[in-house]
């Protein structure tokens, strides 16, 4: 897949934090986190937006408009430095457009060129569509927990995904 023409890819800004509530609040984006309420999506979107003073976010931004964001949740001791959680997620008018496999590269390559780490994970719940961008990207499964999550469907399950770097 082409990336979109006009997309650029630059570090997080604290002002990209409204765009990420945004797209956290919607629902077709909030089932495939674990947050809900809206006080549970304003701390995780502080939490993640906090990571773009490490230099550990980027943005993606299609004519200087922001359209994904994708973090690295730095480990901040030395023993567990060498790996990383990492998020993503895509405005869901952009999504499977090439955006979220452009964050994902380059994510990539801001944890083993910049931060020297040795592999990066990723938990989703099943059926979310990223999987399959991650398996494209030469991510694999390596942990899998049944009945996860409780929503108003049921029980899902979490996968764990990592790539070495």
């Amino acid at each position: 897949m082409t990336e979109p023409s006009g997309l650029d890819i630059r570090y997080t800004y604290v002002t990209d934090l409204p765009h990420l509530r945004q797209w956290l609040l919607s629902p077709d984006v909030q089932k495939w986190f674990p947050v809900s309420e809206e006080r549970e999506i304003e701390d995780a979107v502080q939490c993640w937006i906090g990571f773009s003073r490490y230099s550990s976010s980027i943005t993606a931004t299609l004519n200087g408009v922001p359209c994904g964001i994708g973090t690295l949740f730095l480990m901040p001791y030395r023993k567990v430095a060498h790996h990383c959680l990492f998020k993503l997620v895509v405005d869901p008018k952009y999504q499977r457009q090439g955006i979220g496999s452009a964050l994902l590269k380059n994510l990539k390559h801001l944890a083993k060129n910049y931060f020297h780490l040795d592999l990066i994970h990723i938990e989703v719940f099943e059926g979310n569509p990223v999987i399959s961008l991650l398996l494209k990207h030469d991510f694999h499964e390596f942990a899998r927990q049944e009945r996860f999550v409780k929503d108003k469907d049921g029980y899902h399950s979490r996968i764990l995904y990592e790539s070495f770097l």
